[in-house]
């Protein structure tokens, strides 16, 4: 097996740090560790798992970019990955390679979105929560100067859709879903050129929510995504 430019890639090393990985993951289960606890450091890590330091260091750099751990350099107490919990951030950079190596395509990407956001929705029109957050949101793509400025703040705000569902993995997939889409949600900022429709719809997303209104909420969510994305978005239902 070879890697990009032709070296040849060590399939007893691939097997060594695989099996490092599962050894930390039994050893985060086992040990009842959580976010914030920090692991042994390389060295102990490779005395205790009977592997080398380097495939210990190949491991924690698989988890750090799945973002499980953040390393940290030092000593003693200091010393050791400390995990972390940032599903959303891996999840972004999975999607957007794949959309770059087009094994996924814009629409599936934005129905999957539809699917997510207006389960989201109906959940927060129930629950009454996020309200402040989308509000804030509003107001601040009012002011935007900007199709990246307007962008940012529009995350912000499909963001609290999700959170308000109360459902953390639904956060996840949609901050990694908007993260890995963000380019052509500019796109579509700078195609329409006035954000006047954009912000109708928010405001009808918004108000529903606040209302109560988990079928307006679910509806606006879909006329929503369906003028941002006319190409890609599934048909208004």
């Amino acid at each position: 097996m070879t890697e990009l430019g032709g070296q040849a890639r060590n399939p007893a090393r691939v097997r060594a740090f695989e099996g490092v990985l599962a050894r930390i993951e039994e050893r985060i289960a086992a040990d009842g560790l959580t976010v914030g606890d920090r692991l042994p450091g390389e060295r102990q890590l490779a005395e205790q798992l009977q592997v080398s330091r380097s495939s210990v260091r190949e491991a924690l750099r698989v988890l750090e970019s799945l973002g499980v751990v953040s390393s940290q350099v030092g000593r003693g107490p200091d010393a050791g990955a400390v995990l972390t919990s940032r599903p959303g951030s891996a999840l972004t950079g999975l999607l957007r390679l794949h959309l770059g190596l087009a094994t996924l395509s814009l629409r599936e990407v934005v129905d999957t979105r539809l699917m997510i956001e207006q389960w989201s929705a109906g959940h927060a029109a129930r629950s009454g929560a996020g309200l402040e957050t989308m509000a804030r949101a509003i107001a601040a793509m009012d002011a935007a100067r900007s199709p990246e400025e307007f962008v940012e703040h529009d995350v912000a705000f499909h963001a609290a859709i999700a959170e308000a569902s109360g459902n953390r993995l639904t956060s996840a997939i949609m901050q990694a879903l908007r993260g890995a889409v963000q380019r052509f949600a500019i796109d579509a900022v700078v195609r329409l050129g006035d954000t006047g429709g954009l912000q109708a719809d928010h405001r009808r997303i918004h108000d529903a929510i606040r209302d109560g209104d988990a079928a307006t909420a679910v509806e606006a969510i879909a006329v929503h995504l369906e003028r941002a994305y006319p190409s890609t978005a599934g048909p208004a239902s």
